[in-house]
């Protein structure tokens, strides 16, 4: 059985789902991946995957781009003949369902996020929704990340109930991010992990941090990510550099094993204004780490408040601020609680073999069908 595997990056697929490929190919499945081609592209290959490259602008909505990709996508299906599609990020799941109908191949889509579609409300977003109602008719499946954005594709008419299904974001792999002995800072860390732009709540991270130091409290205030200042909601670099050359935050840069920093700090932060399941958060409760998140989709089903961590308000500096004062205040017993805890939450909640097996469970119900 032929499984074609659409993402926008490369790093993606070997990032978040690797383990599922290596299943699929352990159990004879053949693995195509389509994706364009960055530095992770050779993984795939040594994997096993047999890799085909796709041009895929993920920032907007450009129609001749947008229908370019749909050419090229039937273009590579109608080369691989796959008997099985699987669609992850948004111009995927859009554009490779119209490419797949039209070849009469059967399609898995999985909405890991809704991005600003639903956050705004423009031409964009109205353009965005017409294509989610028009090309989600196609799927056999749409697998979402949370209740709530499961719950708003259905109530919209977005997607037919009948077709509408969860997992617990791409899971966590736990042998991987493992804990490591309690030990806390002799100057409390926070560590927030994201590429710099706005939906991620940079802005009022930074803000609490101005707040915080005001008030006198003595930590250290990271952040761990890529600048995008040529994304639309894209952090300029300029004031980027005028955080740190004011010492406001620490900036560490990017890295390909977020491990080592998770490990270092004391709790991780992630002031999003919504999520499908954030894998950064699922990493650091793996990695027995306290987080402060919003109370948004996404966030609170990986956080529950007061248990593994505190849930602030979305776009409220004040409230994050506060949140984080009274975790740098917490006792070593309150804080390896809260590390614990959230640990014993994605051991049994989001363990990546669930995300693994329930995909399985859907290709062979999918290949008895066909």
């Amino acid at each position: 059985m032929k499984v074609a595997i659409v993402l926008n990056t490369s790093w993606n697929i070997y990032n978040f789902r690797l383990n599922f490929v290596k299943t699929l190919l352990a159990k004879g499945y053949e693995v195509h991946t389509v994706a364009p081609i960055d530095n992770f592209t050779p993984y795939l290959k040594e994997a096993g995957c047999i890799h085909h490259h796709v041009r895929m602008d993920s920032r907007g909505i450009n129609p001749v781009k947008d229908v370019g990709l749909v050419v090229e996508l039937w273009s590579i299906y109608r080369s691989i003949k796959p008997d099985i599609i699987l669609h992850y990020t948004i111009k995927p799941n859009v554009y490779g369902s119209l490419a797949a109908s039209l070849l009469g191949i059967p399609t898995v889509n999985n909405v890991c996020g809704l991005g600003t579609v639903f956050l705004k409300k423009n031409i964009l977003s109205a353009i965005a929704l017409l294509l989610y109602k028009w090309t989600f008719r196609y799927p056999k499946k749409v697998f979402f990340q949370n209740p709530d954005d499961r719950d708003l594709f259905i109530s919209k008419k977005l997607v037919p109930a009948h077709t509408a299904d969860l997992l617990p974001g791409s899971g966590i792999d736990l042998k991987r991010f493992a804990p490591s002995p309690f030990n806390r800072n002799k100057k409390f860390t926070f560590l927030l992990i994201s590429r710099l732009i706005t939906d991620k709540g940079i802005l009022e991270y930074v803000e609490a941090v101005k707040q915080l130091r005001a008030q006198g409290l003595e930590a250290h205030f990271q952040i761990l990510g890529a600048k995008d200042p040529h994304h639309h909601r894209g952090i300029p670099l300029k004031l980027i550099d005028k955080w740190i050359d004011n010492d406001t935050v620490e900036y560490l840069g990017t890295t390909h094993d977020v491990q080592p920093f998770i490990k270092s700090a004391d709790c991780i932060v992630l002031p999003s204004y919504r999520e499908g399941t954030p894998h950064t958060l699922l990493e650091a409760a793996s990695c027995a780490k306290p987080i402060i998140a919003t109370d948004v989709p996404g966030c609170h089903q990986v956080v529950k408040d007061n248990y593994n961590g505190f849930l602030c308000r979305m776009k409220d500096a004040g409230d994050l601020a506060s949140k984080m004062d009274r975790m740098a205040r917490l006792d070593d017993n309150a804080l390896r609680l809260f590390g614990e805890n959230g640990r014993r939450k994605m051991e049994q909640e989001f363990d990546e073999s669930l995300v693994i097996n329930k995909y399985l469970q859907t290709l062979i119900e999918l290949e008895k069908a066909s």
